[in-house]
């Protein structure tokens, strides 16, 4: 089977994934420190949360395709540095430009592993274990859907709490990107 039209999607998609965290942290900047970190009500508390977790999502993603036996340079240690016992809700950076340097740096990195990606990737079969040590296995696309459908997901939230906080991010369509 051709799944050339499914790695071509995943490239855009990381594509959409940059440029939306692009325009994303842009609005966040907007706010001061405080604001970002402010409690809002929303699952993870505040934007400056949300945007954590979005990181540990995906790293903790990125470390379970890097596992399944094809070499992507791009996912080296340094952007898999996911500090051992990191939960959902854990927030690894405190600080705004670190989480900022964070987050461009596996956009990058993002972008390369999909570029990198061999015909058949997507059709692998893909096995791990969940947070919860529960030991999951399914075709590679299934990862790849929920790596960035997750992202996208949480992504709506914080411009939902940046929109309450009076912050337009503009124009966050993936046609948008086209």
């Amino acid at each position: 089977m051709d799944d050339s039209a499914f790695i071509d999607n995943y490239r855009f998609l990381a594509q959409y994934n940059r440029w939306f965290n692009q325009r994303l942290y842009a609005a966040c900047e907007q706010l001061s420190d405080e604001d970002r970190k402010r409690e809002r009500g929303a699952f993870f508390g505040s934007i400056h949360n949300t945007l954590n977790h979005l990181i540990w999502g995906d790293q903790l993603w990125l470390k379970r395709f890097a596992a399944q036996g094809v070499d992507f340079p791009s996912l080296s240690p340094d952007v898999l540095d996911l500090p051992d016992g990191a939960m959902h809700g854990t927030v690894t950076y405190e600080n705004w430009a670190a989480l900022r340097a964070k987050r461009e740096q596996l956009d990058a990195a993002i972008e390369d592993w999909a570029r990198a990606m061999p015909p058949g990737y997507p059709l692998q079969t893909m096995r791990y274990a969940n947070t919860k040590g529960v030991v999951r296995e399914h075709p590679t696309w299934k990862g790849l859907s929920q790596f960035f459908n997750h992202q996208t997901h949480h992504r709506g939230q914080v411009t939902t709490l940046l929109a309450q906080a009076g912050i337009d991010p503009g124009v966050t369509d993936l046609i948008a990107l086209a």
